[in-house]
Parts: C-alpha cells; sequence; structure tokens
C-alpha cells in the first residue's frame, strides 16, 4: 500500500464527494485520526487516516 503525503493545510481531492457536493477537503490536523474541513460547506470532520487514505484521488500541497 503506498503511503500518501500531506501537511496541514494542504486540499484533498476526493474519489467521492460529500453530501454537499463537494469533493476537496482541506487538512486541518494530521496524525492516527485526521481532521479536515469540506471546502465547500466548511463542515469539520475527524476521520481514521486509514478510510481517508483510501479516498483521495490527489493532493494539492500548500505553497
Amino acid at each position: 500500500m503506498d503511503i500518501i503525503k500531506f501537511n496541514v493545510g494542504d486540499i484533498l481531492v476526493m474519489k467521492k464527494k460529500h453530501p454537499c457536493g463537494g469533493d476537496t477537503l482541506k487538512v486541518l490536523r494530521t496524525g492516527s485520526d485526521i481532521r479536515v474541513e469540506c471546502t465547500l460547506c466548511k463542515r469539520d470532520m475527524t476521520i481514521p487516516r486509514e478510510k481517508l487514505e483510501k479516498n483521495i484521488k490527489a493532493v494539492r500541497h500548500e505553497d
């Protein structure tokens, strides 16, 4: 399994859309659980790293 590297502030493009219709999440905190925020509706979620990594399509790194 490939390890996907991302940091706080990065934008994750997901394979599946959030119920609001957005497909991008901003990383707020990393660790074994990742805290992310939907960039469309601003919903704050904590998702286990393993589950989140399976659904990432691309990572847009912070400049």
